[in-house]
């Protein structure tokens, strides 16, 4: 009622928040196997213009390359061999990172900014950076992973829970959601 409200009186509706998942240990990881025609790298100086061109409309809008170097180049979590970047003939066309989520949480690692362009999607480019990702944070030394992804993000969140993740209800609205997720994506189980 009150959303109607608000929506009948052009009042801002509250943003809800993203919802979370969590695996709680990183053993039995998902396997890096390369997809043919793809290459893996990692970040280097520069490739601030191509991570933009991923992200736009995929996490986030609005990128430029400041903005990049601002929010995660800059940032004291950042560490170049902890972005991967998978390409296609030599152009960035996915990425994903490793991140630290907080000084209060050093057994949790994060898989963050995971995104791949439109035209190399359904290759299982999602799956290789899932694992290269979890790799890397257990090499890291964490013992579990988290991450956050949106309710319209349904493939990756099918990805996501086949690299062993689960729902973690950290807001009032995440059991309706994923239970609302589960049923467009023909799941059952319990969220």
């Amino acid at each position: 009622m009150i959303r109607w409200v608000k929506k009948m009186f052009a009042l801002p509706v509250e943003q809800l928040p993203q919802l979370e998942m969590f695996r709680d240990h990183l053993r039995d990881l998902p396997e890096v196997q390369n997809v043919a025609g793809y290459a893996i790298r990692t970040y280097c100086s520069g490739d601030e213009a191509a991570w933009c061109r991923i992200m736009e409309g995929n996490v986030g809008h609005n990128w430029t390359a400041e903005k990049c170097r601002e929010n995660l180049i800059r940032d004291s979590r950042f560490q170049a061999e902890n972005l991967f970047f998978i390409t296609h003939n030599g152009n960035p066309i996915a990425s994903a990172c490793a991140w630290r989520v907080d000084d209060q949480s050093p057994d949790i690692g994060e898989v963050h900014m995971v995104a791949v362009l439109s035209d190399h999607r359904g290759k299982g480019l999602g799956h290789l950076l899932n694992a290269l990702v979890l790799h890397r944070l257990k090499d890291l030394g964490y013992q579990k992973a988290h991450l956050k992804t949106d309710d319209w993000r349904l493939v990756a969140i099918k990805t996501y829970l086949a690299a062993g993740f689960q729902p973690l209800n950290t807001h009032e609205s995440h059991p309706e959601r994923w239970e609302a997720i589960y049923a467009k994506l023909k799941i059952n189980g319990e969220c």
